[in-house]
């Protein structure tokens, strides 16, 4: 067996020897079971650290990441900018434009006239944040978020661009950003899964989205996104199959261990032992998961705060609301796709039902964990994949319009997790076209995460094809003036 290892040169890190010792091949020398791959650096960082092991001490032990799918108006929401108002209909300036590349569906525009948002802002809180109408709820917690307004990004289209966001690379199949974070961290929770997925959608245009963005990518199985459903099911296939008891599946889950077992013996594969560990967890979550999404017993007051609607299920507030659940149950990566942001034209009446859609819900969740005690230790993010155009899209007129995709600049805020409350980040111009200061990369962004939940991302790797991988990729820094 120690040969077949060797020669095998399958990555091995301390989680899979445990695995492999629970498995009962514990004959195995420790040096056989480890040398191969981690003196090679393979399933460790180059501090040497096995994961789950912080490289410092966290502000964050788990995120909760609202992802507002189709690209938000910035314009519309939080990006102040009057003097867009007053330069209605008129062209942007060639200065301003400069040599931006543009989408297919604005490229052949003979004529590109501004126009401002068509709702009204006010400044909130001791921060004084400005915040647009259309997000009443929001502007109630401005002294407990950081708004960011100064993200921007390469990607011009909405798959390259969410995929981007969610993996540190447009092209897809790396690992996400949740299953970073269960690779380097580990699982709080034995019988919820470490990374969990939760689908709604709004009135708008939706974008698509793809079981590629909570892909383990070439990370163990383990660490791949697991999502749950509005159905009476909601992880699929957990359920025992008609005719069979529980006492049945645990005879079956032990007999389908030892044939791993022997198969494991014979090829030296450590993902046999992830398959195992999975089927575990599923035989676990067979309790756990009813459990967790049961909303019955939430009293009057949390459904007072979320809204109505987060007692219907698949809904972006019951969403919300199974993500608090999931979090403090220890999960440590909850992601919510809320789709239907995508508003090429009509904005004015699509942004305004969509904004309805999630403005309540959101400032829910961030005062439902405040109040709970926390906040403190979960990072919750509110955001989509870029921005919207400060000039129209197609026909302009007084009552209607609307905006292209804009990776310039764009606009999420920040709350919990050791991140600074009630402030307001970065600036872009006076047409909101351009960043004006404190730019902030998507992978500064994805660092700064990292950073805090304890882990530093330039050392947070994985060998792959004799290449070290990480989220951040080759660059990225830590915004430290956001960070409390």
């Amino acid at each position: 067996m120690e040969k077949e290892i060797l020669e095998h040169g399958f990555n091995f890190n301390r989680r899979r020897f445990l695995s492999t010792m629970s498995l009962g091949i514990g004959s195995v020398a420790l040096g056989s079971l480890l040398m191969p791959d981690l003196l090679s650096g393979k399933g460790m960082d180059d501090d040497g650290l096995a994961p789950g092991i912080p490289h410092f001490a966290p502000k964050a032990k788990r995120v909760i990441y609202m992802f507002q799918n189709g690209a938000p108006s910035q314009q519309e929401l939080f990006d102040y900018k009057p003097k867009l108002r007053e330069m209605f209909g008129k062209e942007i300036p060639p200065s301003v434009r400069g040599t931006q590349r543009l989408t297919g569906m604005t490229a052949n525009q003979a004529s590109f006239p501004l126009v401002g948002s068509f709702v009204d802002f006010k400044q909130y809180g001791q921060s004084q944040a400005w915040v647009s109408n259309l997000l009443p709820y929001t502007s109630r917690i401005v002294d407990d978020i950081c708004i960011v307004r100064s993200m921007y990004t390469e990607a011009i289209n909405h798959d390259p661009a969410l995929t981007f966001l969610q993996t540190g690379s447009q092209q897809g199949n790396r690992p996400s950003m949740g299953s970073w974070l269960s690779y380097g961290l580990g699982n709080e929770n034995k019988n919820l899964p470490n990374f969990t997925v939760l689908l709604s959608r709004g009135v708008g245009n939706g974008q698509g989205v793809y079981s590629k963005l909570w892909s383990n990518g070439f990370l163990d199985s383990v660490h791949q996104g697991v999502q749950f459903s509005k159905g009476e099911d909601p992880v699929l296939y957990l359920r025992d199959p008609e005719g069979m008891n529980r006492h049945e599946r645990r005879e079956m889950l032990d007999n389908l261990s030892q044939l791993n077992e022997l198969s494991y013996q014979e090829f030296g594969d450590p993902e046999i032992a992830t398959k195992i560990k999975q089927y575990e967890m599923a035989y676990r979550m067979q309790t756990a998961v009813p459990e967790v999404m049961d909303l019955s017993k939430e009293p009057d007051d949390i459904i007072k705060l979320y809204g109505p609607e987060c007692l219907v299920p698949g809904t972006y507030a019951a969403n919300c609301l199974l993500a608090r659940k999931l979090s403090e149950n220890g999960v440590r990566f909850v992601q919510l796709y809320h789709q239907g942001w995508d508003q090429h034209g009509n904005l004015p009446f699509e942004i305004t039902k969509q904004a309805m859609d999630v403005d309540q819900a959101s400032a829910a969740l961030v005062t439902d964990l405040k109040q709970r005690g926390l906040l403190d230790e979960t990072l919750v993010i509110w955001g989509g994949e870029f921005g919207r155009t400060s000039y129209t899209q197609g026909k302009l007129t007084t009552e209607n319009y609307g905006r292209d995709h804009h990776p310039r600049c764009f606009t999420i805020w920040m709350a919990g997790g050791g991140i600074k409350p009630g402030m307001v980040y970065g600036e872009t111009d006076e047409l909101g076209y351009n960043i004006a200061k404190d730019p902030v990369h998507v992978h500064d962004f994805q660092a700064t995460i990292l950073h805090q939940l304890g882990l530093n991302h330039e050392k947070l790797t994985f060998k792959h094809l004799g290449r070290r991988y990480r989220l951040t990729d080759v660059s990225g820094k830590v915004v430290n003036d956001i960070i409390g």
